[in-house]
């Protein structure tokens, strides 16, 4: 559902009050006129063709190509025309940008020229551009700037090319002799490599004279041109006079009136990349539709192997991601040859050690961890990043944001991160405005507005911060209204249960789901403790027998008031999420409900007994009984029948759903178990790793090495718990349940990071950020 539809959240079972409010604020959303051309901005930005920046650069060398008919005549000459009109008033040509980035407008200007001058005109616009290269000719070897890729190669063969023009580039004999002596020792110093070889064609514009056809036709794509570049395919063609070469060349002013772009086609990667963003920044669900469509087209040129994706590691990497996470049947194959660090290293992009596709790379290998391939290829480019870290060069504001994105990929693994820790670290980290991106030349996507996306997404997250917060003053009513806070045995935690489901389902048409989620957390919690040190066996087995016996017309039987006090809030909260429900499905859920919290109680006693008889169970038997004493079922299964979808009795009923709820939970009791070995050891009782050492029959295990076993036994879980989520072949559980299981692995890990649960000052800290404290940006961060 989209948060912009107000009829969505009136068909939702939300509580009266909370309703009104939400309908209010929906309704001013609507009205403000700027938030709807900014989301209707952002479809645009989805549905059609990304714009690039034209590149003087790339222009140039377009302007260059020869007649096929009359060497003396350029076969593009409305590119020339563009030269003669667009030069800068400061003498250069390129994009306005960072001074970090004069190499790139040197590179420009000086391919301008030569333009101009081959073809013997704009006299007046190579003096002034002569003017730019010589005031700025200290750039040229200042190291601290950033280099367009092959500027090293490309800027002296440009120079060389002056030189038989007869024209004399003010940059000093010192310089250019410097220049051409560090080109010349990296044509001649380093051992043949397949990455290597790419990189010479793709730097064709400097390597003209040394370059044969042969070693330059096996990276023509099949649209004619080389790595998709205007540049490299014009010195190809002016060199070698290709025919697939010319029919890139012409088809490009069947797009372009004048002057080209550094790259095309860029689309696909465009696209998903605004996706991507969309999503990291949970504002997604507002341009659901425009979003399957892009991803329907991406899905089809992923299936026929299109070289816009298969041919770039990074757009490769991120639709696999995207395209896997939205439900579809896509192989990893390939992905396969980068398993090894040596595929990277054999790719134009590996001998760029280009950042962002072996960032993409990590990302997707850890989307899919059960192939043993992408396992191999998420361990070297972890490595690979972690050495990249240790030596960023920032010169640009995207350095500083590519590096912060970086180490929050590694330090914040998907399997242990929740959406909403994510979206805010996002935002405050400084989301990356700066459009400028640096290839051979410099370039941006003229109509792809990051300032609007962040606009839009600094006010969802206020706004569901908002709804949470009412949520919660709800929420601490109820708990006085049924007396939790008298049970002195019961841990008060509704902020961390809250906040499982506030950082995970934070939509405000998932209210219900989230409230239903944050009172299964607390009640689980204040049961866990009734049965752990608050109650006798009387109260245990009463408990029981009410639950049991669900007679809502007969006057209950209470043993104590701890009892009373418990089972009334029970009851009505059960009652209450099966009336919600009712609404969802259709149907009655109330007796599936009852039954998930009575197996709650029955193996939560079985424990007390073990407990008490100081008994010692197999560890077959354990963890039979321990994934259900987990206390998931009551917080998640409930929960799956508020998110929307159908679900029917065949359904609960099958393999696959017991399977979900089962992965989940078992994962969940061994991380608690090896968080909470030493403390329950001390207690006197017995836990997953304590019976895994019991049982040893070697007796020869060391506490270490049991751990890590155990460890070992809940990262199997997980894993196999993701792929069954990813899983569509045969799947009856819909899709948006399922990612509740995952979810909820989600909030595990991250809560067993550091301490078995609700203990850490670090993960209070983050409670708080979340759920208490809006996003604010600073104006210069908006421009």
């Amino acid at each position: 559902m989209s948060i912009s539809s107000s009829t969505s959240l009136r068909s939702s079972p939300i509580s009266a009050t909370l309703e009104r409010r939400l309908e209010a604020v929906e309704n001013t959303r609507a009205n403000n006129v700027s938030f709807e051309q900014t989301k209707e901005k952002i479809r645009k930005m989805l549905l059609e063709k990304v714009e690039l920046s034209v590149s003087a650069y790339d222009t140039s060398w377009v302007a260059m190509v020869p007649s096929p008919s009359s060497q003396t005549a350029p076969l593009f000459p409305q590119c020339l025309s563009w030269l003669l009109e667009n030069q800068h008033e400061d003498g250069s040509w390129g994009l306005d940008h960072h001074p970090s980035l004069k190499k790139d407008m040197l590179s420009s200007t000086l391919a301008c020229v030569l333009a101009l001058k081959k073809w013997g005109t704009g006299e007046r616009q190579i003096s002034k551009g002569l003017q730019f290269i010589e005031l700025h000719s200290a750039s040229v070897t200042d190291e601290t700037m950033e280099k367009p890729a092959g500027f090293d190669i490309i800027f002296p063969g440009m120079v060389e090319y002056a030189r038989d023009l007869n024209l004399v580039i003010p940059l000093g004999s010192q310089v250019v002799d410097a220049m051409i002596q560090k080109r010349d020792l990296d044509l001649t110093s380093e051992s043949f490599s397949r990455g290597r070889e790419a990189y010479l064609a793709y730097v064709l514009e400097g390597t003209r004279k040394i370059q044969h056809w042969d070693l330059v036709a096996k990276y023509q794509r099949r649209n004619g041109s080389l790595f998709d570049s205007p540049a490299t395919t014009a010195a190809a063609f002016t060199q070698f006079r290709n025919d697939g070469c010319l029919r890139y060349l012409s088809s490009l002013f069947q797009k372009f009136d004048s002057a080209v772009p550094t790259v095309y086609p860029f689309d696909q990667y465009a696209r998903l990349s605004i996706i991507d963003t969309l999503e990291s920044l949970g504002i997604d669900r507002d341009f659901k539709n425009e979003i399957r469509s892009v991803l329907d087209e991406t899905y089809r040129c992923y299936l026929r192997g299109d070289e816009e994706i298969c041919l770039d590691l990074a757009t490769c990497a991120l639709a696999f991601r995207l395209l896997l996470a939205h439900g579809y049947d896509v192989s990893y194959d390939p992905l396969k040859p980068f398993a090894e660090e040596s595929g990277f290293s054999n790719t134009l992009e590996g001998y760029l050690k280009n950042t962002v596709s072996v960032l993409e790379l990590f990302k997707a290998a850890q989307s899919y961890p059960h192939e043993s391939a992408l396992k191999e290829q998420c361990l070297w480019t972890k490595q690979y990043l972690e050495m990249e870290l240790s030596n960023w060069p920032i010169t640009s504001a995207r350095d500083q944001y590519l590096k912060k994105e970086v180490e929050d990929a590694l330090a914040f693994p998907p399997y242990a991160s929740l959406e909403r820790l994510d979206h805010r670290r996002r935002l405050l980290r400084g989301f990356c405005l700066e459009n400028t991106r640096v290839m051979k030349t410099s370039y941006c996507f003229l109509n792809v507005c990051s300032s609007d996306i962040l606009n839009l997404a600094v006010e969802d997250f206020n706004f569901c911060q908002s709804i949470h917060g009412e949520e919660m003053k709800r929420l601490d009513r109820w708990i006085v209204g049924n007396r939790l806070q008298e049970l002195k045995f019961a841990r008060q935690k509704l902020a961390y249960c809250y906040f499982s489901g506030a950082a995970t389902l934070f939509t405000p048409e998932l209210s219900d789901a989230r409230v239903s989620w944050a009172k299964g957390g607390v009640l689980t919690t204040v049961i866990d403790d009734f049965f752990d040190v608050g109650a006798s066996k009387e109260e245990m087995e009463n408990l029981i027998h009410l639950v049991e016996k669900w007679d809502l017309n007969c006057v209950p039987e209470y043993c104590s008031e701890q009892v009373e006090i418990i089972f009334s809030v029970l009851r009505d909260t059960i009652l209450e999420t099966g009336e919600k429900a009712f609404v969802y499905q259709g149907r009655s859920v109330t007796h599936h409900i009852v039954k998930i919290w009575l197996d709650l109680l029955k193996s939560m006693l079985r424990e007390a007994e073990w407990s008490s008889e100081k008994a010692t169970p197999s560890l077959e038997d354990y963890m039979e009984n321990a994934y259900v004493s987990f206390a998931l079922g009551p917080i998640v299964l409930p929960a799956t029948y508020l998110i929307g979808p159908l679900m029917s009795e065949e359904t609960i009923g099958s393999p696959e759903y017991n399977q979900l709820y089962k992965l989940m939970s078992t994962m969940g009791r061994l991380l608690n178990d090896i968080q909470g070995f030493k403390r329950e050891s001390a207690q006197g009782k017995l836990n997953g790793v304590s019976l895994h050492m019991i049982h040893d029959q070697d007796n020869r295990s060391k506490e270490e090495e049991v751990i890590e076993c155990v460890k070992g036994m809940a990262e199997r879980k997980r894993v196999e718990l993701q792929k069954l989520v990813l899983e569509e072949k045969g799947s009856v559980v819909p899709r948006e349940c399922k990612e509740a299981f995952l979810k909820m692995s989600k909030v595990l890990n991250l809560f067993y990071r550091k301490d078995d649960g609700f203990t850490s000052q670090d993960l209070m800290s983050v409670v708080k950020s979340v759920m208490y404290e809006p996003v604010t940006l600073q104006d210069e961060s908006l421009t």
